[in-house]
């Protein structure tokens, strides 16, 4: 089971996530780090365990207000040896290509940026590529035609339900088993609602390749022996 920590970018400051109300999302305050300058997160994040990988959300890429770029950069020079998932927000080839021919991380494209299933499908074998099909509540967030077509689906998917982010709620796990249905041979990821390692033990034993995570490792809730029992 891989365990991936998420930060949030917003004007440079990791925020803390909650339900996807973007607009509440405030710097975020956790025992991890004395502030939320994003390198001082990520330092605590890593001191709870040796993750291997990071996702990063570039909130203002996403709704086109800016970007965190600098702050990007900043990570990767920090820990080099940390991979990078970015969802920036791109939603156009020529901006994919340009990121991947120069940034050394894998991109994730968020389906709520997409206009249609055109860039996904053009870039489903290439393996630094990784789609999030996005939920809010009961509703997919995306064009309807990349939700219907698994075969445009890329080889890692993270099943991401905005309503249980930062919530406590649980894992969306009838939504995980039907994208587990429909795309058996993909690495996929739940995002939204891990509250403990025992949540963790049930996605893994459906089959679920990995898991973003946030709260419950500012909350103490997932724990270093826990993590090495994964």
């Amino acid at each position: 089971m891989e365990i991936i920590p998420v930060i949030d970018l917003k004007g440079g400051q990791a925020v803390r996530a909650r339900m996807g109300q973007r607009e509440l999302y405030r710097p975020i305050e956790t025992p991890l780090a004395r502030t939320s300058d994003p390198l001082d997160v990520t330092r605590g994040l890593l001191s709870v365990f040796p993750f291997r990988t990071l996702y990063v959300a570039d909130l203002d890429a996403i709704e086109g207000t800016g970007n965190n770029d600098a702050v990007l950069a900043r990570l990767r020079n920090a820990h080099p040896a940390l991979e990078l998932w970015i969802d920036n927000g791109v939603a156009e080839l020529t901006a994919a290509r340009r990121f991947l021919d120069a940034v050394p991380a894998r991109l994730v494209l968020g389906s709520e940026a997409q206009r249609d299933a055109a860039l996904v499908a053009g870039l489903k074998d290439d393996p630094r590529v990784i789609l999030s099909l996005d939920f809010r509540s009961d509703a997919f967030v995306g064009p309807p035609p990349l939700l219907a077509q698994p075969d445009l689906w890329p080889a890692h998917i993270i099943v991401m339900t905005l309503a249980r982010v930062g919530s406590g709620s649980g894992p969306d796990v009838a939504r995980l088993r039907d994208i587990r249905a429909r795309a058996a041979n993909a690495a996929l990821y739940a995002a939204g609602g891990v509250r403990n390692a025992s949540d963790l033990a049930a996605l893994k034993r459906d089959g679920i390749t990995g898991a973003l995570v946030a709260s419950s490792l500012h909350a103490g809730e997932l724990t270093r022996a826990d993590l090495n029992a994964l």
